[in-house]
């Protein structure tokens, strides 16, 4: 899987996507990837919501044709991380790379996106 491109879909405005997906790009060290604010890609979150991804409820993550949301985009992302050079990069990869860890604590992040949001004055919908 690590050669192929990825395709990483966040909400930039929320604080902590924002954090990751700079995190992602500038010190994963994971080649191929784009990374896209939902709230300037509509078209694509309509896309992604006609196909039952919501990107409210987490990230998405394409790959070739295969689509991981929420805490399965980024457990699978986090697993192509192999040396991160940021020490929060690496307490991240560590806790998301489990899937059972990733999906006990992603409904905790969703929580924290909307209260970060609501707190900035930011729509909680990008659908």
């Amino acid at each position: 899987m690590n050669n192929s491109n990825f395709t990483f879909i966040y909400d930039g405005e929320c604080p902590f996507c924002n954090h990751f997906a700079e995190l992602l790009e500038l010190k994963s060290k994971v080649n191929n990837i784009s990374i896209l604010d939902a709230r300037k890609n509509p078209k694509l979150v309509k896309d992604l919501l006609s196909k039952g991804f919501d990107i409210d409820q987490g990230a998405v993550l394409l790959h070739e044709d295969k689509i991981f949301h929420g805490h399965e985009a980024i457990n699978t992302i986090c697993n192509q991380i192999s040396n991160p050079s940021s020490n929060l990069l690496k307490i991240l990869t560590m806790t998301f790379k489990s899937p059972k860890r990733a999906k006990f604590i992603f409904p905790l992040l969703v929580t924290a996106r909307r209260f970060a949001l609501i707190s900035k004055g930011v729509s909680t919908s990008l659908s």
